[in-house]
């Protein structure tokens, strides 16, 4: 902590980010001992986050993440794509595929930014918003495979034809960015993904990372 600092803010900023990693929420005396402070003050802390519905209890007592969080998220997917078009941009005029930006949703893949190439005669349409299970073409291959690599080695995933017979997929994890897990990839109309694509795509997964840190 520095003298420009608040302590109570941390401290309730710290509350959220561990009921954002627990699925099954903490106690009272759980968030004490990991705070390394009293219950009183985490009483206060947790009244004052349920007041703006950050934070709700249940009926057995344990603090979980509110509803209110989904209203600062909604304004997180803009900024996200703003900060990637630029190397989306890029990938897609470079490759001549359509890129796209791919965030984790809950359970599934979300596309939150949509670069279509401009001087291709046709391209694989496909639309910021579409979502899709993350086990289902490269942009959710990608991020799943990343959970099991290490960081050092995230590596590009291939697909072809899980979306349409004459289209295939390459894409990259975004890696090393606090708070966002998601994909960087291409679609394209091929029989097989071209061997300078998957490259290029790690590269442009990287330039977005960078852009989000």
């Amino acid at each position: 902590m520095t003298a420009e600092t608040s302590q109570t803010l941390d401290r309730g900023l710290r509350v959220l980010k561990l009921l954002a990693d627990t699925d099954h929420g903490l106690t009272v005396t759980e968030l004490s001992h990991r705070l390394g402070v009293n219950r009183t003050v985490v009483y206060r802390l947790l009244a004052t986050l349920e007041q703006h519905a950050l934070v709700r209890r249940d009926l057995g007592g344990r603090a979980r993440v509110g509803l209110g969080v989904l209203r600062l998220g909604r304004q997180v997917h803009p900024l996200v794509r703003e900060a990637a078009l630029p190397a989306l941009r890029a990938l897609a005029e470079d490759i001549g595929a359509t890129a796209h930006l791919t965030l984790v949703d809950g359970s599934e893949a979300l596309a939150v930014a949509v670069v279509e190439p401009t001087w291709t005669d046709y391209h694989v349409a496909y639309r910021a918003g579409f979502r899709h299970p993350l086990d289902h073409g490269a942009a959710g291959r990608a991020i799943l495979a990343a959970r099991q690599a290490p960081p050092a080695e995230p590596g590009y995933t291939l697909t072809r034809g899980e979306w349409d017979a004459g289209a295939c997929g390459a894409a990259a994890p975004l890696i090393g960015v606090t708070g966002v897990e998601g994909s960087v990839g291409v679609v394209m109309l091929a029989d097989a993904v071209p061997e300078r694509v998957g490259p290029r795509v790690m590269d442009a997964a990287r330039e977005v990372a960078e852009a989000l840190r």
